[in-house]
Order: structure tokens, then sequence, then C-alpha cells
């Protein structure tokens, strides 16, 4: 599969690998995936991310994503889920925080044993790269760019997508700014 991906949509890849390395976490996330995707210049996914606003509320999403983190890795659907039986979720976290420190649900990061080999990619991580491939086939692309890893992201359903929801990116925003309203637009995104 890999060998489809282009040299942006491998520099993703690998920056969201560096990103995961300056967290110190143990693998890659899809939220490292979003956030390799916000660090890309020049290519069709940060033209669709700068038409959406998302380019310019970068410090937002990140915000969202923290924030999701401090929940556990809850989604927002998960909040809502357990909202409507009577779990406050925001109420846990701040009595799990009171006693145990702030963030101790997003895991202690600076704990976590050092690897000179490659970080493991999580199964939610594993499945956007799938998903992008699914993205491309149905396209009829015959490659995977960085483009289709966005769309995957907002397509698999988790933080990530979320995140993108939360600030206007859904799978319907992206494919029209990346690809107009039909094969004109398809033309002109190419």
């Amino acid at each position: 599969m890999f060998e489809r991906f282009t040299e942006g949509a491998r520099a993703t890849v690998t920056g969201a690998v560096v990103h995961a390395e300056r967290a110190r976490a143990e693998s890659v996330t899809e939220e490292h995936l979003l956030l390799s995707l916000l660090d890309q210049e020049g290519s069709r996914s940060s033209f669709a991310l700068a038409v959406l606003g998302l380019s310019d509320r970068r410090a937002s999403v990140e915000a969202a994503l923290g924030e999701a983190r401090r929940r556990g890795g809850l989604t927002k659907a998960d909040t809502d889920a357990l909202a409507g039986i009577g779990i406050d979720v925001t109420e846990i976290v701040a009595r799990v925080e009171g006693v145990h420190g702030e963030g101790v649900l997003a895991g202690a990061r600076g704990n976590r044993r050092w690897w000179s080999g490659r970080r493991p990619f999580t199964a939610g991580a594993k499945g956007i790269l799938e998903k992008s491939l699914r993205v491309a086939l149905g396209r009829r692309d015959r490659f995977i760019g960085e483009e289709h890893l966005l769309l995957a992201l907002t397509a698999c359903p988790g933080v990530a997508a979320d995140v993108l929801a939360e600030h206007g990116a859904t799978y319907a925003t992206v494919e029209r700014a990346l690809y107009g309203d039909g094969e004109q637009g398809r033309a002109q995104a190419s």
C-alpha cells in the first residue's frame, strides 16, 4: 500500500511519527496524523484546510485535541451518550484530576520507556491509512495523497473526526473544498 503514497502523504506519515516522538507518546495516533497534515504546506490538503479556515485556527484544533486527551480520549459522541444516562464526564475528570493530578487521564507520557525502534501505529491510525486507500480507490485515483488521508480522518469515527467536524471540516466540506461540486471541481483540484 505504501508504494502508492505520494511524497506528501509519506511526509505526513513521517511527520506524524515526529509529533508522537515530541509528545513522548508510545504510539502514533490519528491525532498525530491530523497535526502532521496541519504542518503541510503547498499541498491539496493544506489548500482544503485553508479554505475551511483550519490553518488559521490551529491553536483551537490543538486545544480541542488536548481537551479530548484530558477526557481520556472520549469522543463527543461518547461524552453525550454518557450524559444521556446521567454521567457527567467533566465532573469525573475534575474529580480524578483533583486526586491524581491534572492531565492524568491523558496518560503519563513522561514516564514511558524510550526505544530506538519505530513507534507503532494505533489501530485507529492504521484504520486511517487503510481508509485513505479506500477513499483513493473510490475516487479512481492511482495514488494515495495527503488529501485522501484528510478525507479518511473525517470519515473514521473518533476524536480527530470530532475535532475536525467541530471546526467545520466534515467529509462533505473537505471533499467540496478539494474537488468542487463534481467533475469540473475535480479537474480544477488536480
